[in-house]
């Protein structure tokens, strides 16, 4: 039976008339009569009984009857619920970010947005990039906080990429540690070949062992931890100089480490990456708006 014809049904029997029913859905008396016709036919038998003083269900009318009310409570409760999602009143929103963006921009934003819309529910999963691109292919994020050296994340053209600001890198090195220049300078390339080295995770310590080469020299690396907080621990105790993006330094900064400009390792692009039309998504499109927004008071550089 057509959907839309077992509820011109359902109005015509609350409404105990064809005349009354066709007033209500601004619509003729011998329309309705028709569109009630076919669904006789498609039911197999009568479902109004017809008289002067207006309609009456038959047996079957009445059993049709009950279930077109449940169609019609399980539609409005339908438009209930996407109303909802789409005044931002529920929702949920799986966003995954990489430690240093979890620690220092996700915090304020699902803060900010469960202030606005306390019904919007933000879930954080913590994950390095390609982690975190691969659970929103995957499905089970819904946008991703990475970044990508020099430049954005290479791209297949699965992802969208919203670009949120550009941070430098910069050289950590202990208190002390005779570095030429002074707090905030860049340290020459000599020195830098002559020093232990901390690295961090896979990727961040792939990047520094090309740039360290691209300069000249190959680092000892002594120490690895993929933790900010742990490496600038091993810095401040003179075991190894580092190279850490500033939001490892925003999240953290050691009082007793040295922090010196660093050009020649280059610099980190963050953004929000998710799948094609998801920003259609009325609580994906306001976590991504906040983000753009707050991006700025965190990430030194918009691009």
């Amino acid at each position: 039976m057509d959907p839309r014809r077992v509820l011109l049904f359902r109005t015509v029997a609350r409404a105990g008339s064809l005349s009354a029913a066709a007033r209500e859905l601004g619509t003729t008396q011998s329309a309705v009569s028709q569109q009630l016709r076919a669904l006789e036919r498609e039911a197999g038998g009568a479902l109004l009984v017809r008289t002067a003083r207006g309609t009456t269900p038959t047996e079957a009318g009445a059993a049709l009857l009950a279930r077109a009310d449940a169609v019609h409570t399980a539609l409005h409760q339908a438009q209930e619920e996407l109303g909802a999602l789409a005044d931002l009143r529920a929702g949920t929103v799986r966003l995954a970010a990489f430690p240093s963006a979890a620690a220092t921009l996700v915090p304020a934003v699902v803060r900010a947005l469960q202030d606005d819309h306390p019904g919007l529910r933000v879930t954080l999963v913590e994950a390095e990039p390609p982690e975190a691109w691969a659970a929103v292919l995957a499905g089970d994020a819904d946008a991703a906080l990475v970044f990508g050296y020099d430049g954005p994340p290479a791209d297949d053209g699965a992802l969208a990429w919203v670009p949120l600001g550009v941070e430098p890198l910069h050289l950590v090195v202990p208190p002390g540690a005779g570095a030429p220049g002074g707090e905030g300078s860049a340290v020459p390339g000599e020195w830098l070949a002559q020093q232990d080295w901390v690295a961090g995770c896979e990727r961040c310590r792939g990047h520094l062992l090309e740039r360290c080469r691209a300069a000249g020299f190959e680092p000892r690396l002594v120490h690895e931890s993929d933790d900010y907080v742990v490496v600038q621990n091993l810095v401040a105790h003179g075991l190894g100089v580092t190279v850490l993006p500033q939001l490892a330094l925003t999240a953290f900064r050691h009082p007793e480490v040295e922090v010196r400009r660093a050009p020649a390792f280059g610099e980190r692009h963050v953004g929000v990456v998710h799948r094609p039309g998801a920003e259609d998504v009325p609580a994906v499109r306001a976590v991504m708006e906040r983000l753009a927004r707050d991006a700025g008071a965190v990430l030194p550089r918009r691009r």
